[in-house]
């Protein structure tokens, strides 16, 4: 399970007057913003922006000014491979450590989406223990065992959301390394990719 909202992308306008810097070619510059606000590449600024994406990262380095913010929840055992791309990427999570106790367990906390009867059912006698744990924890905080036995149970299924902040040249990266991965969290991933602005000619740029 994942789930991708509140998706902003910033800064086309610098990007594009930044990559015509070198040949100091502003005049050519065609890009627009339309009555909604956003940034609608012209026919030059576009074949240039395509030129230079497909040309290698040497060439691209204006698809790092592209900026994206995004909401993303999803399982830790998704975000454990996700934090592997630390370069040019940040993210703010929301706090287990502090809010783990702050409402009560329930199915949709976990993804579960690919279980089987019988994963269900330990996952909902896993959920059972876990609330247990947390109402012993608000009754009395003095309770440190309950929070340890909720922390360390904890399964990697458990959904967490975080605003993470990444540019073009990153989505290139996570596109191509993961757009065939076993899990299906990263195909939707890879989705959300190329639905935004531009993507299909700046981030999509392999020809393989």
């Amino acid at each position: 399970m994942i789930l991708i909202e509140r998706t902003s992308v910033m800064n086309f306008e610098n990007a594009i007057r930044g990559a015509r810097n070198p040949m100091n070619s502003w005049a050519r510059m065609d890009s627009r913003y339309d009555d909604e606000g956003n940034y609608i590449l012209g026919e030059n600024d576009l074949d240039l922006a395509r030129r230079l994406a497909r040309a290698g990262s040497d060439h691209r380095k204006f698809l790092r000014q592209i900026f994206v913010s995004v909401d993303i929840t999803a399982p830790l055992y998704w975000w454990k491979e996700f934090d592997t791309y630390k370069v040019g990427t940040v993210a703010n999570s929301c706090s287990t450590m502090h809010k783990i106790h702050a409402k009560a367990f329930c199915r949709d906390d976990f993804s579960h989406d690919r279980l089987d009867e019988g994963g269900l059912a330990a996952l909902d006698a896993l959920i059972d223990y876990l609330e247990s744990q947390r109402l012993k924890f608000v009754e009395d905080k003095s309770d440190k065992q309950a929070w340890h036995n909720m922390i360390q149970l904890l399964p990697s299924s458990f959904n967490q959301m975080r605003t993470v902040s990444l540019n073009y040249e990153n989505l290139i990266n996570i596109y191509y390394a993961r757009h065939s991965h076993k899990l299906a969290e990263w195909h939707t991933l890879c989705d959300w990719i190329l639905s935004l602005p531009y993507a299909r000619d700046l981030i999509a740029v392999r020809e393989d």
